[in-house]
């Protein structure tokens, strides 16, 4: 199954729709945080679950021109869709695969004096200034140049020689928490960096440092080129305040079956559900194979119009259960939609029943549903 949107509505067992108008409003809600600052987007991991064909498309009309990505399979996927785009990746070339960096025309960045030495080697067999991305890292301890490699950088510009430096970036480890002191300090140390390739590349590249969260915590981390990701996607980048994001994504599932059960009898693997009074109990064909997160269990809360029902049992493989004893049986009979993720219970809910993020619930997002996109023109 090649095609996340190939599976017939017919015969899917659930539907994601997915709003290409909420999000292009939400790149512009980034726009207008920015405050005149430019805005790349982020469209990693197939844009975050959603496809990156029809998000890449969707922010390109919405005026996004630099987008980020995490592997050079994804960067060459997208390429596919937006022949003129900058398109960035993240985890740079290793060596062997500059030449397809340069074909694809996908631009690397560089995490450490490895990668900056093989690209100005390729560079300088090639004979072009090819383009790249200056990554130092100011306090995540993943990717991007250390401090003792950034001073040799400083202290030896000729290691850049031969390279189009575009952009200069950092990534924050705590912007989603505004008390965090952690920001502030990577905040002063961008600025040294900047000051310390002022004369050199300053003039023609550009610095990047806040994503989602940190555009939120104020001009000061805005520099030249917002970097976007998950808040497009409708999770909110302010952890404890209202989301100003609008939601991308709604989940239904159909059912398969209600049965009335009574005591003494249980409800999924385990038994870990006892029911206590006669009860309607609804099956879906939804489960952890499909992202829907097997922590879920016994937490989650579904909706059947405005009606909310818990999930009884454990998520399995494929199904999920659901108490509808309180639903009038003409609105749960098999074949009937029933929201999973939905304004009545968004995806920064549904994670927090699952114990988790909703970056993961969103990259969870499987194959089996059937995809339907809607809105999306200019």
């Amino acid at each position: 199954m090649t095609d996340r949107a190939s599976v017939p509505e017919h015969i899917a067992g659930a539907v994601l729709t997915i709003d290409l108008d909420a999000l292009r409003s939400n790149y512009r809600r980034i726009l207008q945080q920015l405050n005149g600052v430019p805005s790349a987007a982020v469209v990693k991991a197939d844009g975050y679950g959603l496809g990156i064909g029809p998000v890449g498309r969707t922010l390109w009309d919405a005026g996004a021109r630099t987008f980020f990505v995490a592997h050079p399979v994804e960067g060459i996927a997208l390429r596919g869709h937006l022949p003129d785009a900058e398109i960035v990746i993240l985890g740079g070339a290793l060596s062997g695969m500059e030449g397809d960096f340069r074909v694809h025309r996908l631009i690397p960045a560089l995490n450490d004096l490895g990668g900056v030495d093989r690209w100005r080697t390729y560079c300088g067999k090639t004979g072009e200034n090819l383009p790249a991305v200056l990554h130092v890292d100011t306090g995540m301890c993943r990717l991007g140049l250390d401090r003792a490699e950034f001073a040799k950088v400083q202290a030896d510009p000729s290691l850049l020689g031969g390279i189009d430096i575009t952009i200069v970036m950092s990534h924050l480890a705590s912007a989603d928490e505004p008390a965090s002191l952690q920001s502030a300090a990577q905040l002063a140390y961008f600025k040294q960096i900047r000051q310390a390739l002022a004369p050199h590349l300053l003039d023609t590249c550009r610095a990047s440092f806040a994503a989602s969260s940190a555009i939120f915590l104020g001009p000061d981390y805005h520099f030249d080129l917002g970097r976007p990701g998950v808040a497009l996607y409708g999770v909110n980048p302010t952890p404890g305040k209202p989301n100003p994001m609008t939601q991308v994504i709604r989940l239904q599932a159909k059912i398969l079956q209600v049965r009335a059960v009574d005591t003494p009898e249980t409800v999924g693997y385990g038994a870990t559900h006892r029911v206590g009074r006669p009860s309607r109990i609804a099956t879906l064909p939804v489960g952890y194979a499909d992202g829907y997160l097997r922590s879920l269990s016994n937490r989650a809360k579904a909706y059947i119009g405005d009606r909310e029902v818990p999930l009884v049992g454990r998520v399995s493989m494929d199904l999920i259960t659901l108490d509808v004893t309180g639903v009038p049986a003409a609105e749960c009979r098999p074949g009937a939609l029933v929201d999973l993720i939905s304004p009545n219970r968004d995806v920064d809910a549904v994670a927090a029943d699952a114990g988790t993020i909703g970056y993961e619930l969103l990259t969870s997002l499987g194959r089996r549903y059937h995809r339907h996109y809607i809105g999306g023109g200019s």
